[in-house]
């Protein structure tokens, strides 16, 4: 039977003196346990928000200040929403505990035996207990240099990326109107039939018809173009087939064109290539994979095809009972039998059961196996348009569409956050008029 981490340590270390003592330590006393957390996205805020113990002081890496609702990112892409609507800041979200300590930085390696994370700003953090949790970022599948001309869609930088191309892909049309050339700033192809690439096409179909075209009267509803392109036989291959069809039936019946069992093979600042032919087009939008960030690297654990550190069933990694790795990061096998998704809800049930791991102070062979209760999953694809199955209920359309909301609205943190979006939502279904078509500043050049 191994030790618990508890009484392996006679004491936690402090932190660097730039960062002072902690903050309820008295002079003389012992010092608290110190769990790190890497990463504040939905895994890393659940496990920070329910490590209540006293004795436990968390400290909270993150890159940027704040929380992001990621399943809420396109519509920030798309103009719907404003960044502000779906972030909050993670100082904010602690203020009120002061066994939380929030850093913002850039963890650069984990020295497992020294037992410290190492920031890209030259400094060092020691840890007793260790949740790993730093998320995934676009997969370009070998081909890096795509980036460039095929960006994806996982942080706010990235998303205010995406709507600047899109509002000045209008612009960059409106000026060449009447010509070949604008075509091609009206032409949008999202690589991936996931769910994100799902909820993308549809978004820019309903909002480049509804609410952009009216603002250009030169331009033609009938010249924007959107492709969704897929490499398997069908969209939303998670879910039963009778809702992938679905899925797709509204997506076409919305002017997306779905080409299934096409693969990109070429990036270029022209447009896609796919083998069989070659699509001219100045907004190619990257939504075909994933992969784990490069930090899993540095544990020196075993890893999957997409980098993902393979857990164990208590979600630690291989000789270190006390470092955790979750969410999009873990790759953790389900009672199926198969890795379970990058899912919000995942990580936030994988934060819940490390936390009480660690606040209870279970010693490893006395830890039950990390279970997924699967409460179903959704994708919206327009306005009353969306597939659901929870459990065995399959639900589209209206249906669908209102559980989604009302389970987005519910999730998002802050009573503020939740008005605004259900208030933005209200007016962009009674007029069609998304209150987010601003161009800050022309970082993009469109060629």
């Amino acid at each position: 039977m191994q030790t618990p981490f508890l009484t392996l340590f006679q004491a936690a270390p402090t932190l660097p003196a730039r960062m002072g003592r902690s903050r309820s330590e008295p002079n003389g006393a012992k010092k608290r346990t110190r769990v790190v957390i890497i990463g504040g996205g939905f895994g890393g805020l659940t496990a920070a928000q329910s490590l209540r113990r006293p004795g436990l002081e968390v400290v909270l890496i993150d890159r940027t200040n704040h929380h992001l609702f990621q399943p809420l990112l396109y519509q920030v892409a798309t103009a719907a929403l404003s960044p502000s609507d779906i972030a909050w800041p993670l100082r904010t979200i602690f203020r009120s505990r002061p066994n939380v300590q929030v850093v913002m930085g850039e963890v650069q390696a984990i020295e497992r035996v020294g037992r410290q994370v190492v920031l890209a700003e030259g400094w060092a953090i020691p840890f007793d207990a260790l949740i790993v949790a730093p998320g995934s970022r676009h997969s370009y599948f070998g081909h890096n240099e795509w980036e460039a001309h095929a960006p994806g869609l996982k942080t706010l930088t990235d998303a205010l990326t995406l709507r600047e191309r899109l509002l000045l892909s209008f612009e960059k049309a409106e000026q060449l109107k009447g010509s070949a050339e604008a075509q091609r700033y009206l032409t949008f192809v999202i690589v991936g039939g996931g769910p994100t690439g799902v909820e993308l096409a549809g978004a820019l179909a309903e909002i480049g018809r509804k609410a952009m075209m009216p603002d250009y009267p030169s331009l033609r509803s009938a010249n924007l173009k959107i492709l969704l392109l897929e490499g398997t036989e069908r969209i939303l291959s998670a879910y039963p087939p009778m809702l992938s069809a679905k899925a797709q039936w509204a997506l076409q019946a919305m002017g997306v064109t779905v080409m299934l069992n096409t693969k990109v093979v070429q990036v270029t600042p022209r447009g896609v290539s796919t083998g069989r032919e070659f699509i001219e087009t100045a907004n190619v939008i990257w939504a075909a994979g994933n992969t784990a960030s490069p930090l899993i690297q540095s544990l020196k654990t075993p890893v999957d095809a997409a980098g993902r550190a393979i857990v164990r069933p208590d979600l630690t990694i291989q000789d270190d009972p006390w470092i955790f790795v979750i969410g999009d990061a873990a790759c953790c096998i389900g009672t199926d039998g198969k890795p379970l998704p990058g899912l919000a809800p995942v990580a936030m049930q994988q934060g819940r059961y490390v936390a009480r791991v660690i606040a209870k102070n279970i010693p490893p062979d006395r830890r039950r196996p990390f279970r997924y209760v699967d409460r179903g999953m959704m994708t919206t694809i327009g306005r009353a348009k969306a597939v659901a199955q929870l459990g065995p209920l399959k639900l589209s359309g209206l249906p669908a569409w209102l559980i989604w909301c009302m389970v987005h609205i519910f999730f998002l943190i802050g009573v503020r956050n939740r008005l605004r979006v259900m208030s933005e939502w209200i007016w962009y279904y009674l007029t069609f008029r998304p209150g987010a078509r601003l161009i800050y500043w022309k970082r993009e050049k469109l060629e």
